[in-house]
């Protein structure tokens, strides 16, 4: 099988297939072999590796993946890609292809039939739409993970290693950083896919810590706290989490934790950093439990 990663082979390949993009699954195949090179190299890959592969498309980074790597998982939601990828991935012994949707795949069960439950990395070229669900599946459910490596929309890569004071800074950018290290390690213009999309993608690689950077009573309540917190950008964080119905606290209360952490009241979200939120989700916590 000719290597895909450029646009003569994937138009061949589609035409054979006579496949018709979906775009309920953000359909874009990568045509630029040195993209594909980029997320590899970005994703260190060894030959001991494990690595699964979310939404293979047509089989392009796979066959780069297959070649770096001991084991690849590529699990696809199409079930008119899975014949293509029999084709595409037919010489690799060592790529087992699944047809399933990763939002209801046991990952830590795939790292534990494939790789002796050890941490595996995780590497993706994700639609805008279903990005930070995937993402935060991976974190979420610990699954046991040395890096995550995705190519996702340029906004959304910058959003993700966003700091306080930062336009680009919100809830996704304190949920990626809490639980891993973004780097971005490539931008992707547009004319590297098929269909070309609207907009500019990037390549950005998210090393999980292997200890928190905070220490916080409850992790889910600090989350609650930092979405309230930025639901209402132009308010101040007093007012954004008085109004909030998910923050169950006096304006007094909200106003001594604020204060607590040395801030004036009117203070807005987006300068608070990951510790801060740490700090006052914990002095919220602790009131409630005293009052």
């Amino acid at each position: 099988m000719a290597t895909l990663g450029n646009p003569k082979n994937t138009i061949e390949i589609i035409q054979k297939y006579q496949f018709t993009f979906q775009k309920k699954f953000g359909q874009n195949f990568l045509i630029d072999s040195h993209v594909v090179e980029k997320i590899i190299r970005a994703a260190q890959i060894t030959k001991e590796e494990c690595v699964l592969e979310i939404g293979p498309g047509i089989g392009t980074m796979t066959q780069y993946l297959a070649e770096n790597a001991r084991q690849v998982i590529a699990v696809e939601i199409d079930a008119k890609l899975i014949p293509i990828l029999q084709e595409t991935l037919a010489s690799y012994e060592n790529v087992v292809i699944m047809n399933q949707d990763i939002l209801k795949t046991d990952i830590c069960e795939l790292a534990e039939i494939y790789n002796d439950g050890k941490p595996i990395k995780v590497v993706a070229n994700l639609p805008y739409y279903i990005t930070t669900p995937i993402i935060m599946k991976l974190f979420e459910t610990n699954v046991p993970m040395d890096n995550i490596t995705v190519m996702v929309q340029k906004e959304v890569a910058d959003r993700m290693q966003a700091g306080p004071g930062n336009k680009e800074y919100g809830a996704l950018s304190l949920a990626v950083q809490y639980y891993a290290r973004p780097y971005i390690a490539a931008n992707v213009p547009p004319n590297c896919f098929i269909p070309r999309p609207n907009v500019g993608s990037a390549v950005i690689r998210l090393t999980r810590h292997r200890d928190m950077p905070v220490q916080t009573e409850n992790p889910q309540f600090m989350f609650q706290l930092i979405r309230a917190s930025f639901n209402q950008r132009r308010k101040t964080l007093q007012n954004g989490l008085n109004n909030s119905p998910d923050i169950p606290y006096s304006k007094e209360t909200i106003l001594a934790g604020i204060e607590s952490l040395g801030l004036p009241p009117t203070v807005r979200g987006e300068t608070l950093t990951l510790e801060q939120f740490a700090a006052l989700a914990d002095f919220l916590y602790k009131s409630g439990r005293e009052g």
